[in-house]
């Protein structure tokens, strides 16, 4: 069976939502390699203390007297901060990823791009990887496609017309998933990765287990 993602025709989002996008995923990026980080995002009071803390030193540094030439650079620094502090999420103490992810017993959540089947719109989706099964889940976590973790027997990432793809293998069956954006080849080599780590340590537990039967 062979599948091949098709974008999704969505209406032109405005400049504010487009910067709001990006950093939204810089900051996703950040998070997924910084458990520090990811633990101080869970804490909402600390969190917001860290919000209201940077916004206010950037302030303080954009109001300083600019006596100096280096003064300037002072306040650029400050502005940035204070603009970073606008634009950082809201404490997330558990999200409804979270708990799907437990319910799925899923240990790695990550970005899937967006999946098509036949003739349909392509739908964008996350991968929930356990040791037994990948779902590739759409946002209201409808169940598009799973895959046995273990039969995965192939993972490439290509590049497609400014695009990434990642081409999934396994049994007698494929499926590609399209990645789009400024951050199109990191999430698609980050679920690359991700599904290629938790394969090989399925494949190894089942090779154990069947010589262990053996």
């Amino acid at each position: 069976m062979s599948t091949t993602p098709r974008a999704i025709a969505t209406d032109s989002p405005n400049l504010f939502q487009r910067v709001k996008n990006v950093f939204g995923a810089a900051f996703f990026l950040l998070i997924q390699h910084s458990p520090k980080l990811l633990e101080l995002y869970r804490n909402e009071k600390t969190w917001t203390l860290f919000r209201v803390a940077m916004g206010c030193t950037g302030a303080a540094l954009v109001i300083l007297p600019l006596t100096l030439w280096s003064g300037y650079f002072t306040a650029l620094f400050g502005l940035t901060l204070f603009v970073v502090s606008i634009l950082l999420p809201q404490a997330e103490l558990e999200s409804a990823t979270d708990r799907k992810a437990r319910e799925l017993g899923a240990q790695t959540v990550v970005s899937g791009g967006e999946f098509q089947i036949g003739n349909t719109l392509g739908t964008e989706v996350q991968f929930f990887i356990s040791p037994s099964h990948t779902w590739a889940l759409s946002k209201s976590f409808d169940s598009i496609l799973v895959i046995p973790t273990a039969e995965i027997c192939s993972l490439r990432v290509d590049s497609s017309w400014g695009n990434w793809v990642l081409r999934v293998r396994w049994a007698d069956r494929k499926a590609d998933f399209l990645y789009k954006g400024i951050f199109a080849e990191r999430f698609a080599r980050l679920a690359e990765e991700s599904l290629r780590q938790a394969s090989a340590a399925a494949q190894s537990s089942a090779g154990k287990t069947r010589a262990a039967r053996a």
